[in-house]
């Protein structure tokens, strides 16, 4: 399957993907997609990614179980981005916590 939208993928053959929980509008967990994981994630109707750690594709929740139904993907209006929609079968991030964003900033966390 070739991508027939214009996608920007950076230098690195990477793009941006946020994943959201479509019921709730709540951000998931930001990740990476690179053309094969976002052609599985397009084709399986779950989430792909590829680790820049690893070097290698990873199906979101293939250890956890916690996998992302995708329902949509949209990418934004210059490209490099895609928002993933979806319902996760459990928690999303690896802490156990069901959003990866769940530590609050505040003014007073910046240092002088």
């Amino acid at each position: 399957m070739k991508l027939t939208k214009d996608i920007r993928f950076n230098k690195d053959g990477l793009i941006p993907a946020i994943a959201q929980d479509t019921d709730t509008g709540e951000v998931l967990m930001l990740a990476y997609m690179n053309a094969e994981a976002l052609r599985r994630t397009l084709t399986s109707g779950e989430a792909w990614f590829y680790s820049r750690s690893r070097q290698e594709l990873w199906h979101k929740g293939e250890t956890s179980g916690s996998i992302i139904k995708v329902r949509e993907v949209w990418k934004d209006c210059d490209s490099d981005t895609i928002l993933i929609k979806g319902k996760a079968s459990g928690p999303v991030c690896h802490t156990g916590n069901p959003t990866c964003f769940f530590q609050r900033l505040n003014p007073k966390d910046v240092e002088d």
